[in-house]
């Protein structure tokens, strides 16, 4: 399998998964000539993309997803309240209806030969999901964009190869930031984000001998520093050999093949 982070942040957030014979993306929330050249980069095409599954409907994670179905015909994979608020936005226009796919939470569909699994997570929009993606024995998941996790998040995360997890804050920073106190509460909510510390209580959940590289994303440029964000992870999950990477912002992050 192969996987990238092709943005991952508020500003926009995309994921590139394949099994080498088929390929996805998670998410499309950035410009889509920023998704081409990523994906150049890679050795692939826009045209060999198979499907686009969306976590939820903010425009960070949506973006793109008109001018790629209009371009590209690539179905839209997401759960029905998803589809619904991606038809109400504004920036889809003209957005081909035939494309869209509607996926049921915890029940697993195909790609090709990568099996796809919804699962529910915490966030203040209509449906929101994560994604776990296998391929015969290997998987990758990407969770980002919850505000809160219980036993049920930790049982679709066992026994991953590769992982994206959300370490979008710093508490005291948000606290003591210039955000509007009502945006403050949302962030802190169980609808809204994980912060550096959980994200660490999380992974140490999650660690096993044959969890490959861990990468941080969806950090907050205002609430979150890089450097913090590694040494409160590393801190929490004490696994001095798990290589623990940042997601870019808004480029390429390496693509791990496995």
């Amino acid at each position: 399998m192969r996987f990238a982070s092709i943005s991952s942040g508020s500003s926009g957030n995309v994921s590139f998964v394949s099994s080498g014979a088929h390929h996805i993306l998670l998410d499309a929330g950035v410009g889509i000539r920023s998704i081409e050249s990523a994906l150049r980069s890679l050795d692939i095409s826009c045209k060999d993309i198979e499907g686009i599954c969306v976590t939820h409907e903010h425009i960070d994670h949506i973006k793109a997803i008109g001018s790629l179905c209009r371009k590209y015909t690539i179905p839209v994979y997401a759960t029905l309240g998803t589809l619904q608020g991606i038809l109400l936005c504004d920036a889809m226009k003209e957005f081909p209806k035939d494309l869209l796919r509607p996926i049921l939470k915890d029940e697993s569909f195909q790609i090709g030969d990568l099996s796809v699994l919804p699962f529910s997570v915490s966030h203040d929009t209509r449906d929101p999901v994560a994604y776990r993606v296998s391929c015969g024995e290997k998987s990758v998941a990407v969770v980002t964009d919850l505000g809160c996790y219980d036993e049920y998040t930790i049982s679709h995360l066992q026994k991953l190869d590769v992982l994206l997890l959300e370490a979008n804050h710093d508490v005291t920073m948000v606290e003591k930031g210039p955000y509007p106190m009502a945006l403050k509460r949302r962030i802190l909510s169980n609808v809204g984000h994980l912060s550096n510390l959980h994200s660490g209580e999380l992974l140490k959940e999650l660690v096993h001998p044959d969890l490959k590289k861990v990468f941080l994303g969806h950090l907050s440029a205002e609430n979150n520093d890089p450097d913090l964000a590694l040494a409160t992870v590393k801190k929490e999950v004490k696994e001095p050999d798990l290589e623990i990477a940042l997601a870019k912002r808004s480029a390429l992050s390496d693509c791990v093949e496995w």
